[in-house]
């Protein structure tokens, strides 16, 4: 599968990535933890059907230490039994901002009400930028129909 085109290469799209990443620094410096992060971003990505980002942030969370057996088990984790109630409530809330154009009224108040039981109003904060912030780039790799399965870790930064 080709690229439609390389966001890197044009002057617009390379710019606004590198400003993506910059807010994605925010995040990733919070006090959420890293593994908690990229299970987040990879069930953004399965949702939104990228290959690209799921492709990254899968290698990611092995070399931050994350197993295989809990990678198998993101798309399911409802009934998987390997994630903290913490976890689980990053995935809820992944979820539902993901999808919050599927349903009236956005995230729901218990999915909130769950997810502010596990974290402080500034991990809430990081996990709300972080769901916006994987979604956009969600959308455009698969607006551009970025190939997956090359990105070696650590290849952004």
């Amino acid at each position: 599968m080709e690229p439609r085109m390389n966001p890197f290469a044009s002057p617009v799209a390379s710019s606004f990535v590198k400003r993506l990443g910059a807010a994605g620094k925010v995040v990733t410096d919070s006090s959420v933890p890293v593994l908690t992060q990229e299970l987040v971003k990879i069930r953004a990505s399965q949702i939104n059907g990228c290959g690209f980002c799921a492709d990254m942030h899968t290698k990611e969370a092995v070399a931050a230490g994350e197993s295989h057996a809990r990678l198998h088990l993101v798309a399911t984790w409802r009934e998987a039994t390997v994630f903290t109630e913490a976890e689980r409530a990053a995935l809820a809330l992944a979820e539902e901002g993901t999808r919050v154009a599927d349903a009236a009224g956005g995230v729901p108040d218990e999915v909130w009400a769950d997810a502010a039981k596990h974290f402080d109003e500034e991990q809430l904060a990081a996990l709300v930028s972080l769901i916006a912030l994987i979604n956009a780039y969600n959308r455009l790799n698969v607006m551009v129909r970025m190939p997956a399965g090359d990105y070696q870790v650590g290849q952004f930064g």
